[in-house]
């Protein structure tokens, strides 16, 4: 047997007051210490995306359960997007090339601006309030030819955010959409957009891992399970049996807490019943692993053809140069992120720019270093994007890709990545 055959792997995020002794005595023996509530698979296909898109889904059930708003939850309570100082850099840098191609004649009569992730509105009321200001001392009218179009996955939020920018209503429409495939409601606007603004979606869209270590390649499976002694109170808590859970955690997912009552009224009073057992569901809610090996990197599917609207599916083929770049490693594929970033270069104007505010690891030593991810917020998950393999994807679509520090506020974890077509 070689030495790299096995391997024992010891997570020590959570072991704060652990008896290992004791529980390592009740693993050997196969004591029921938890109760599974899916199967073995790729992270991004775990149940964990469901919890993730229920909490975006019925948002305002979970708000009005904690008494508050999502970005409360956030580190420091509010997102980077809304610097105004940001903002008129980015209008500045629009006008500049407007004003260019205004000069030889080919800038388009419509102007459109496209924000994914527009959380409450706050980033797009900073954005077109400046924009109205620049716009007035600059003298070309370039408001009156703005389209916003404000995206993101919950109607909840985007009808806060239409309540927020009112003022600017005539110049704003809204689209519902899945941020991995924004090209499926927005596909009218490919190679128009001079502007795709993206912040705090990336590290939310689902992901794998994969780990490169004594030269073979794995990836990392998950299967999410709760602690025995979390699922008894669970089921106590709604009368039931804790063989009983994963069927009633499943229907939670698929029908959501407004419905949960009607479906299993034996277990849920009422919609405040289902929203708590909801709640205390995620936060017992843990994830197990183990390393599966690749057999090869071009067999695995980073994003399907089906995802990328018929354009050549993305592989692992992609992952090589990064896996290979040292010394043992274990990395997110970002696979979700991914793809948002693919489909989106497409609306891009060949003179437009994407720009994103994100977690971002921008060096894959990084990994070796320090743990990105998955970690938990306030009903969904976090996970630290993978901008390498971000970059290495774009420049292969003909994109400079940069990463800098958010440059206007100092201290956080947030980067601003750039993407422009190469000149």
């Amino acid at each position: 047997m070689r030495e790299d055959d096995l391997e024992v792997a010891v997570d020590v995020r959570r072991s704060d007051g652990v008896a290992l002794k004791e529980l390592t005595a009740a693993r050997l023996r196969g004591a029921p210490d938890r109760v599974v509530l899916e199967g073995w698979g790729r992270g991004s296909e775990s149940i964990v995306w469901d919890f993730n898109a229920l909490y975006w889904s019925a948002l305002e059930l979970w708000e009005k359960a904690t008494g508050r708003g999502y970005e409360q939850a956030l580190p420091g309570g509010e997102s980077d997007a809304r610097n105004r100082v940001a903002a008129r850099e980015l209008i500045d840098g629009l006008f500049a090339v407007w004003d260019r191609l205004s000069a030889s004649g080919a800038l388009p009569e419509e102007l459109y601006v496209v924000e994914l992730g527009v959380g409450n509105g706050g980033q797009a009321k900073v954005f077109l309030d400046e924009f109205v200001e620049r716009d007035r001392a600059h003298g070309r009218g370039y408001y009156r030819r703005l389209h916003y179009l404000m995206c993101d996955y919950s109607p909840h939020v985007l009808g806060l955010a239409r309540q927020t920018v009112a003022e600017h209503i005539a110049h704003v429409s809204s689209f519902a959409l899945d941020a991995t495939r924004p090209r499926t409601s927005l596909g009218f606007l490919q190679y128009k957009a001079f502007l795709v603004y993206v912040s705090n979606v990336y590290d939310n869209l689902p992901t794998d891992e994969v780990a490169q270590l004594g030269g073979r390649t794995y990836c990392v499976q998950t299967r999410a399970y709760l602690p025995a002694e979390q699922a008894a109170e669970l089921a106590g808590s709604v009368g039931a049996s804790t063989e009983d859970l994963p069927a009633l955690v499943h229907k939670l997912l698929r029908l959501g807490p407004a419905l949960l009552p009607d479906a299993a009224p034996a277990h849920f009073a009422d919609v405040g019943s289902a929203v708590d057992f909801w709640r205390r569901a995620w936060s017992a809610l843990r994830l197990e692993e183990r390393y599966v090996p690749l057999l090869g990197l071009d067999t695995y599917l980073l994003v399907p053809a089906d995802d990328l609207a018929g354009q050549m599916p993305l592989t692992g083929e992609l992952l090589r140069p990064l896996l290979e770049s040292g010394a043992d490693l274990r990395m997110h594929v970002s696979g979700g992120a991914l793809a948002s970033f693919v489909d989106s270069l497409t609306l891009l104007h060949p003179f437009g720019t994407l720009v994103c505010h994100d977690l971002f690891v921008t060096d894959v030593e990084a990994y070796r270093t320090h743990f990105r991810g998955p970690g938990k917020y306030d009903g969904s998950v976090v996970n630290w994007v993978n901008g390498p393999l971000l970059a290495h994807v774009g420049r292969r679509r003909g994109f400079d890709v940069h990463y800098e520090r958010f440059r206007h506020r100092s201290g956080g974890n947030i980067v601003t990545m750039t993407a422009q077509v190469r000149d």
